[in-house]
C-alpha cells in the first residue's frame, strides 16, 4: 500500500522541495509514497481568494479562516489522519512517526500568519503537532520534517534494515558515536574496542556510550528512560519480592 501524503498550504511550490531528493525522492519516484500539495486559496470564495482576516478582539497579524480551511480539508478528504503543524501542538516524537508511517498516510495543514481560527479544531478531527519550541515562518518546513521522518521508515526506503532501528530516539536514547577510516586522524584514534572484532564488547561499549551521552546531553530523555526502565510490566514501579 502506498503511503499517501496530502499537504494543504498557501505555498504548494515549496513541495516536494527536499523531499524530492535522496531517500525520500527515490521512494517518491518509485511509487513507495505519493505527495499532493494543494493551495488553500483554491477553496476561497471571493475574487481575491482571501483565506485570512483580522483577529477577533484586535491585535497584530492575520488569522486563517475556519470556513476556508475546513472547505479545503473537506475537498481533499481521503481517510488519512489530519495533522496541523503548529507550535501549540504536542511535540513530534519517534513513536508518533512510527505510528504514522505504519498507516495509510497523512494530511498536513500548514499554518501561516497568527495561525488558525480555533473553531476549526472544534469542528474537524485535527491533531496539532509541533516539531520544536521555536517559531517558523509557516508550517511548510515542519511538514517537510514530519514527512521525511515518516518516509524513511516505509518498507523499501532504507538500505539497511538495522539502520532505522539503531538510531537516536528509537530506543528512547541518543545513538552511540560513529567512526570510520582513517584509523587515526589529527592525532585522534578510533576507540580500540571498535577495532577489536569482539562483537559482544563492541555492543556493550555502544550501549554504554548511548546511555552516557543521553544522560549528559539530554537529561530529559535520560529521566524518561530510567523511569520507563524502572517500571514493572504492569506499569507500576518494581518492588522487591517479599520473603
Amino acid at each position: 500500500m502506498t503511503f499517501s501524503a496530502t499537504v494543504l498550504t498557501l505555498y504548494p511550490e515549496m513541495f516536494p522541495g527536499p523531499l524530492g531528493q535522496s531517500l525520500a525522492g527515490r521512494a517518491l519516484a518509485d511509487g513507495i509514497w505519493s505527495l499532493s500539495a494543494r493551495n488553500i486559496r483554491d477553496f476561497a470564495t471571493d475574487k481575491h481568494r482571501s483565506v485570512d482576516d483580522t483577529p477577533a478582539g484586535g491585535g497584530p497579524g492575520m488569522v486563517l479562516r475556519a470556513d476556508i480551511v475546513a472547505a479545503a480539508l473537506d475537498g481533499v478528504a481521503n481517510g488519512t489522519p489530519v495533522i496541523a503543524m503548529t507550535p501549540r501542538g504536542a511535540p513530534l516524537t519517534q513513536a508518533k512517526v512510527r505510528t504514522l508511517a505504519a498507516g495509510p498516510g497523512v494530511t498536513l495543514l500548514c499554518g501561516r500568519f497568527e495561525g488558525f481560527d480555533e473553531r476549526l479544531f472544534a469542528a474537524r478531527a485535527i491533531e496539532e503537532v509541533s516539531i520544536g519550541d521555536y517559531i517558523l515562518s509557516g508550517g511548510e518546513v515542519a511538514a517537510i520534517v514530519l514527512l521525511d521522518a515518516c518516509v524513511r521508515l516505509l518498507p523499501g526506503v532504507m538500505g539497511a534494515a538495522l539502520s532505522a532501528v539503531e538510531e537516536s530516539f528509537e530506543s528512547g536514547l541518543l545513538e552511540h558515536p560513529h567512526y570510520t577510516r582513517p584509523p587515526e586522524w589529527e592525532g585522534l584514534a578510533i576507540p580500540e574496542v571498535l577495532r577489536s572484532g569482539d562483537h559482544a564488547k563492541i555492543a556493550a561499549w555502544r550501549s554504554a556510550r548511548s546511555e552516557e551521552d543521553t544522560r549528559l546531553r539530554r537529561p530529559d530523555l535520560w529521566e524518561r528512560h530510567i523511569g520507563v526502565r524502572g517500571r514493572s510490566p504492569s506499569g507500576a514501579r518494581g518492588k522487591k519480592k517479599e520473603e
